[in-house]
């Protein structure tokens, strides 16, 4: 190996030429450490905006500069510059917060955010509409519970994601503890976000900032995500590294069987751009979690993609590079895999309702749809946080999980979601209980077409079909974004719909029941009357034609309505 891999301590900074980085790789570069001139920008009173390249900076520190689309051609008639506002995103690993944390988060969302939250597909926290003179405020009421968006954004490794099993709790509380170490361990060390954010002093120092990442971080945004079979909540195969782990006859983690180069975006067009799910590779102990999480990094920090971007992803290099020569890179890092432990999933959904555990504790999960909590929501949350004595989750599905509800409380905590209203939140059709849409318009710059404000909508409309199919109680997965990008992870549901104009989607359909196969296109830019008389033809024939137990997605394929897709790069054909 040491003929064909570099050293390896080796990263980007020195493995290609300056002159071959894209823009974004120089600013980075150039950027001493995700500084860049952000401090001055916050004090220009002149925009609303950050000037600049900073913007893409700040994505490092978890925030998103936006604008109000709706408003934006209105604006630029009355020549204003657009309606400015910013998106900040919280990191927290394996969406556990405590009640202390979500009543703090609710009261800056209500001071900050247009009165409203949304808590994402990766288990976190986005407020929306936060003005640039709140930026501060809002990082620094977070500090107060010890909480931060460092790396919730940007080239570096996102946050860490961990199943939420109420079955399960002392294996859910195990990889809640190693999702938050490992989320520490790869985070950026520059000084900068506390230089910027809390006021704190530049310190010299002869040591590099950032010994893992260098000066140019990551090609691209990294994804991890620890999952507990047989629900696959998390969707390990959207992951950069996902670890599946594996449990003993004592209920004990084995270790875990390592997956990687999972991706969902995708650009409309591009062919040389496609989703892919991740490949499992081997089987590792806890104690190598470590070292393995830093060789996969490594082996993506060094050999990814930086002159395009939009090939700059892990699932790229391995597919470039082949697969049995990144696993040999990987091991040459951190020794030997060893083979693949058996595993089975079979569900990427929630568990609505109570579940008792056997630990004694009582857990409840409630549906917030697509993850939008307005004032009202948030204030009946508040009061059971107040009394609740135990701790929330936030879902991979962008739900809330009660956690931890002794059974002295149990009936405290039951009449409160009765008295405020919240229960009912439960009471949806299972099409809606299986589906996710990310924010889109009106805030998101990608944006091509509505995805939250308009999914809702579309499933009234759908669960007519499914009722006149007597269909309405069959699981199937569905999914919708505003654009290719995949947020909400469109690529592997069975059912996936992604924006390509106001009014206009490309529906997808073969995707696995429970994340485990990619969907194909069936039918191009079309809009709400053609995707209802399409999936009315497709239900009406699956209703006729399915095997027992047969799910919606492998239905479309042996019925041969659309064809499988049995790897990323061949989902164009």
């Amino acid at each position: 190996m040491a003929d064909i891999l570099p050293p390896t301590d080796r990263n980007c900074d020195i493995s290609q030429p300056l002159e071959r980085l894209s823009p974004d790789e120089t600013l980075k570069a150039e950027s001493e450490q995700l500084r860049g001139t952000i401090a001055l920008g916050l004090l220009d009173r002149i925009t609303s905006a950050v000037p600049g390249n900073d913007i893409k900076l700040m994505k490092f520190h978890g925030i998103y500069q936006q604008d109000d689309r709706s408003v934006r051609d209105e604006r630029r008639r009355q020549k204003l510059e657009p309606a400015f506002q910013f998106m900040i995103r919280v990191r927290l690993p394996g969406g556990a917060c405590t009640t202390e944390r979500w009543l703090k988060i609710s009261e800056l969302a209500c001071k900050h955010g247009n009165e409203t939250l949304r808590m994402t597909t990766r288990q976190t926290f986005q407020f929306h509409w936060v003005l640039k003179h709140d930026i501060v405020p809002v990082i620094r009421g977070l500090h107060e519970v010890l909480l931060d968006t460092v790396a919730a954004c940007g080239d570096d490794s996102r946050g860490v994601m961990a199943t939420v099993s109420p079955q399960f709790p002392a294996l859910q509380a195990e990889l809640a503890v190693l999702a938050k170490t490992v989320s520490d361990h790869v985070i950026p060390k520059t000084r900068a976000y506390h230089e910027i954010w809390y006021g704190e002093e530049r310190v010299a120092s002869s040591e590099p900032e950032e010994p893992f990442y260098g000066q140019t971080y990551m090609p691209r945004k990294f994804k991890i995500g620890f999952v507990i079979p047989p629900n696959n909540d998390i969707d390990i195969y959207a992951q950069d590294l996902g670890y599946i782990a594996i449990v003993g006859k004592d209920e004990k983690i084995e270790g875990f069987n390592v997956a990687i180069g999972g991706g969902m975006g995708r650009t409309d067009k591009a062919p040389h751009t496609y989703p892919r799910t991740a490949s499992v590779i081997g089987f590792i102990t806890p104690d190598r979690l470590t070292a393995i999480t830093e060789a996969v990094m490594g082996v993506q920090r060094d050999y990814g993609n930086r002159a395009d971007r939009s090939r700059a992803r892990f699932k790229y290099t391995i597919d470039d590079k082949g697969l049995d020569w990144i696993k040999l890179a990987i091991e040459d890092r951190a020794g030997s895999l060893e083979p693949v432990r058996p595993y089975n999933f079979t569900s990427n959904a929630d568990i609505y309702g109570w579940v008792k555990s056997e630990d004694g504790f009582h857990h409840f999960t409630l549906f917030i749809e697509n993850g939008r909590l307005n004032r009202d929501t948030l204030d009946k949350i508040a009061q059971i946080a107040h009394a609740h004595k135990g701790h929330f989750r936030l879902t991979p599905n962008q739900n809330l999980m009660i956690a931890n509800v002794a059974a002295a409380d149990k009936s405290e905590i039951e009449a409160l979601l009765m008295e405020t209203g919240l229960i009912a939140l439960n009471e949806r059709s299972v099409l809606r209980l299986n589906s996710m849409a990310c924010v889109a318009l009106p805030t998101c710059g990608l944006a091509m077409a509505d995805s939250e404000r308009y999914l809702p909508h579309l499933i009234t409309k759908i669960e007519k079909i499914l009722a006149r199919h007597n269909l309405q109680n069959e699981p199937i997965t569905l999914r919708m974004t505003g654009c290719p990008n995949g947020c909400s992870r469109p690529f592997i549901a069975e059912i996936g719909l992604t924006g390509r104009a106001p009014g206009k989607y490309n529906l997808y359909l073969g995707g696995g029941f429970h994340g485990q196969r990619l969907n194909r296109l069936y039918r191009e830019n079309i809009g709400e009357t053609v995707i209802l008389d399409t999936l009315d033809e497709v239900l009406g024939r699956y209703a006729a034609e399915r095997l027992p137990g047969e799910h919606f997605g492998d239905f479309t394929i042996r019925a041969g309505i659309i064809r499988e897709v049995t790897e990323g790069r061949f989902s164009n054909d």
